[in-house]
């Protein structure tokens, strides 16, 4: 049942002369949500029509990209609702592991403390205290654009919904095994102390060197003289690790050496010379240094060739005790201390200065360290599998890109995937559900601890006791969870389910709305978040009777990949190049409505960038205040149509009758059923910048400029008139009055998706509705075909192009507005 609300001020007085937006959006944003409108019963009928927004980090606050997102999401819900499909639009946020356990330890240390100090569970209620206090910014920010999303169905990616999902999906996919845990190489971020991904990495180019080094061969020169091997490295502290040199079996400079040793410098020990397919003979010297517990490629060598794996350096960044003398000292003051050994005993050959990609954490913003580690890790490449297969079906792509170009760099991403390392060394998110029997290995968990995998500690301690028995009084069995979370992406990847209530068989939301309508994204998380969403419902949602066809399980049919809000100059925005433009000072100073309409309006294409025009000495965009503008031109039109309406509304006017049209009225209601057609098709396409575009010269091109002015005069009958002649007038003023009427209600209908409040406002105040009826629950407006008339539409093209002629003919003439001109 609606609830009634109280009346924005429209809805029962006149306009007021200006057009206040920070007034009127408040107003419509809560008289939306008291009401529910945007609040759907999945029971309801109309095609279900649906789409989950991407969460936004917890820790974060509106910028441009978030606004533009918004802009386009909300655009589509909008029509849908118009054209009478089931809607729902569902909201939330995103816990953000590492960045707020970043927040939190800042703060602790400032304080002289370590989340250690506090414990486990103290630091976790300091976070959700945080997260209540702080943690709902950007919530507030988007309600400010007008968000149509349903506020009641608002997730959290730990609330108890989703964290059930979360161990619900760790359990399914360890018991379809494809979740294992393994000692391999990670990236390690020293600054956060965590493993992170691969798609967690930034590949930066910075200046430094590569330094050449002797290796002295350990029988002494062979018989064509040589005594060593040179290699080269960007990264001198890592040789102390070295367990041997590689070279190409093809080449024919080593081939006599293959088999012997080198002494490896500073340390001593000797390191077999190895022939392998990965070494590239030209470059260099056609000699690699193998470290396989500090370099993925090195690794991968190494596994080939049964090297021993060297740990030299500490999860801290600093070189530990198999670094010998270097221990203790930091990562990058151990490159210098190496190098100056290396040269003090005569092995350093030359230094150059060499420009190279370095992997940089994208959370702790220092370079990641290849480092062994035992962790959990997902096996990808089964799963992947399955989604290009759906990408390849002879019935069609799932999901549809748009534009298409994006489904090849999708495809790409997915072949030749690497495992997914999903285990972080963080507190806050979301604990893995498994449990070590410590008891085991002496109340310990070493890398050798058994454990099991289960739903809840109750089920983990049945699950060891059938394997492990009760234990005794003396020696209890004993169970410790694992410490770890689980990597953010994890639980973002069954976003599009677990909102809707899954795992529960019986959600109600899951078997309405899933599979979703669309995904609205920008393309620089197709491997974040796109691919593990269709990765992680092709494994857990064929279980849910969804198995065959890909459209069954694929989480949304359609990718709308929208491109970048760039600044004025062109140039990406971003935090380090302090370019950014913030949307809530153009909110206050033009409006939400006005900052939509210019970021949709913007858009050439799906997928091409956007520039936003701003003067940052003023913060104005005259971009935004075209698009305010417009806003104002809409309300003063409206004004202009209650103010001669005579107090009638669309409804008591009635429809106008054909018969009484004259040129002009079949004119617009021509262009306004075409454009009615065109729009829709335009909202249905993606095609949103063509439609904003498209009713921008409607309704201030055609219906202000033009139309207004040619009816001026009928909507104005003299007093003086008398009989005939005055019946007449009157007539062809209805007239006038039922066709302007009708244009305007069903222009703000097919705006109301990109400048919600201000068509709410207007068509109120026009159409004199109460306050629970609602614009956003409005039918869109159907179009009268027989209304079409190309070669009239044409006439008036051909009319209005001759007066613009004329028009600035005078202009160029100088001649005053009074002054007459033969044409």
């Amino acid at each position: 049942m609606t609830e009634a609300v109280n009346a924005p001020a429209a809805a029962d007085a006149a306009l007021p002369k200006t057009y206040d937006p920070a007034g009127t959006e408040a107003r419509w944003q809560q008289a939306w949500e008291q009401a529910g409108v945007f609040h759907p019963d999945p029971d309801a009928p109309g095609e279900p029509f649906a789409v989950v927004i991407p969460p936004p980090n917890v820790t974060g606050s509106l910028h441009m990209g978030h606004a533009f997102n918004t802009a386009l999401i909300d655009t589509i819900v909008r029509y849908q609702r118009l054209a009478g499909r089931n809607v729902l639009c569902l909201p939330g946020t995103d816990h953000a592991s590492i960045a707020v356990q970043t927040i939190l330890e800042k703060q602790l240390k400032a304080e002289g403390l370590r989340k250690e100090d506090l414990g486990r569970e103290a630091f976790l209620e300091r976070a959700w205290a945080w997260k209540a206090g702080s943690g709902g910014t950007i919530v507030g920010q988007l309600r400010r654009l007008g968000y149509s999303v349903d506020w009641q169905r608002e997730r959290f990616t730990l609330d108890a919904g989703c964290s059930a999902a979360v161990v619900e999906a760790f359990n399914r996919l360890h018991e379809q095994g494809l979740i294992y845990r393994g000692e391999y190489l990670v990236n390690w971020c020293p600054a956060s102390g965590s493993a992170v991904s691969d798609l967690e990495v930034e590949m930066k180019e910075v200046d430094g060197h590569l330094w050449h080094f002797r290796y002295p061969l350990s029988g002494g020169p062979t018989a064509g003289g040589r005594t060593h091997l040179e290699v080269a490295t960007t990264r001198p502290e890592t040789l102390l690790g070295d367990t041997a040199v590689a070279v190409n079996p093809k080449d024919p400079r080593y081939a006599e050496l293959v088999g012997q040793t080198l002494t490896l410098p500073l340390v001593g020990r000797q390191i077999p010379i190895v022939a392998d397919d990965h070494v590239d003979a030209d470059f260099g010297t056609g000699c690699v240094k193998v470290t396989p517990a500090h370099d993925p490629n090195d690794f991968a060598i190494g596994q080939r060739h049964d090297l021993p794996l060297i740990t030299v350096m500490a999860k801290d960044g600093t070189m530990n005790g198999a670094a010998g003398r270097f221990a203790g000292l930091d990562r990058f003051e151990a490159r210098k201390a190496v190098v100056a050994a290396m040269e003090a005993e005569g092995f350093l050959v030359k230094v150059e200065p060499y420009r190279h990609s370095v992997p940089f954490s994208d959370r702790g913003k220092v370079p990641v360290e290849p480092l062994l580690s035992t962790q959990w890790f997902v096996k990808t490449e089964p799963l992947a599998a399955r989604c290009r297969e759906a990408l390849d079906a002879a019935t069609g792509a799932n999901p549809r890109f748009v534009p298409e170009r994006w489904a090849k760099v999708y495809r790409d991403w997915l072949t030749d995937i690497r495992d997914w390392c999903i285990s972080r060394q963080l507190w806050w998110g979301h604990r893995i559900p498994a449990w070590f029997v410590v008891s085991e290995t002496g109340g310990l968990i070493t890398d050798s601890t058994p454990y099991v995998v289960a739903r809840d500690e109750s089920e983990a301690m049945a699950k060891a006791e059938s394997i492990y028995g009760t234990g005794t009084h003396a020696h209890p069995l004993v169970l410790e969870q694992d410490p770890d979370a689980l990597d953010t992406w994890f639980s973002s990847g069954l976003w599009p389910f677990s909102t809707l209530g899954w795992p529960a068989a019986d959600a109600p939301d899951l078997a309405r709305w899933y599979p979703t309508s669309v995904l609205v994204t920008g393309f620089d998380i197709i491997f974040f978040w796109v691919a593990r969403m269709t990765m992680m419902a092709g494994a857990l949602m064929g279980d849910d009777g969804r198995d065959g066809e890909p459209a069954a399980w694929i989480p949304f049919r359609d990718v709308y990949i929208h491109g970048l809000v760039r600044d004025e100059n062109n140039r990406k925005m971003s935090k380090s190049a302090g370019n950014g433009i913030d949307p809530l000072l153009l909110i206050e100073r033009y409006g939400a409505d006005a900052l939509r309409f210019a970021l949709v309006r913007e858009v050439a294409g799906a997928g091409q960038d956007i520039r936003l025009d701003y003067d940052r000495k003023s913060d104005t965009s005259a971009t935004v205040e075209s698009a305010r503008n417009f806003a104002n031109k809409l309300w003063n039109v409206t004004r202009f149509a209650l103010m001669n309406l005579d107090g009638e509304t669309p409804a008591s006017l009635g429809e106008p009758d054909p018969t009484q049209l004259q040129l002009a009225d079949r004119w617009i209601l021509s262009r306004l059923g075409r454009v009615n057609r065109e729009t829709a098709e335009r909202y249905g396409s993606y095609g949103l910048g063509e439609a904003s575009k498209g009713l921008y010269e409607l309704a201030w091109n055609e219906i202000c400029d033009w139309y207004v002015e040619l009816i001026k005069r009928r909507l104005q009958v003299p007093a003086d008139l008398e009989g005939a002649a005055r019946d007449a007038a009157l007539a062809d003023q209805r007239t006038a009055r039922q066709v302007l009427a009708k244009v305007l209600s069903e222009l703000l209908v097919m705006l109301h998706p990109l400048m919600p409040h201000l068509s709410e406002e207007l068509w109120h105040g026009l159409t004199g509705e109460s306050a629970e009826v609602f614009v956003a629950r409005q039918p869109w407006p159907r179009v009268d075909g027989a209304a079409l008339d190309d070669a009239l539409e044409s006439s008036f093209a051909e009319l209005i192009e001759a007066i613009r002629v004329v028009r600035n003919l005078r202009a160029v003439a100088g001649l005053k507005p009074n002054q007459s001109a033969p044409v």
